[in-house]
């Protein structure tokens, strides 16, 4: 099994109920919480008004699109 195949297996396995639970119950973490605030920060910098994010979202979704076109072909 090649490493990009293994990490395609993790990412689409199917967890338990408990191990669901376990992972939403958990809190998050003071430094998971800091790096999500900084990541927003460094958005609301860079895309600043509403319409700079709507741009962004709609070149996101046209690459998001063309990704997945790509993947399906493998």
């Amino acid at each position: 099994m090649s490493g990009q195949d293994h990490v395609r297996s993790f990412a689409e396995r199917r967890l338990s109920p408990l191990e669901a639970r376990e992972y939403l119950e958990t809190p998050i973490s003071d430094s998971e919480r800091d790096e999500v605030l900084a990541l927003v920060r460094w958005f609301m910098r860079r895309y600043p008004t509403p319409l700079d994010r709507l741009a962004y979202v709609r070149r996101a979704y046209a690459r998001w699109q063309r990704t997945l076109g790509i993947a399906r072909s493998q």
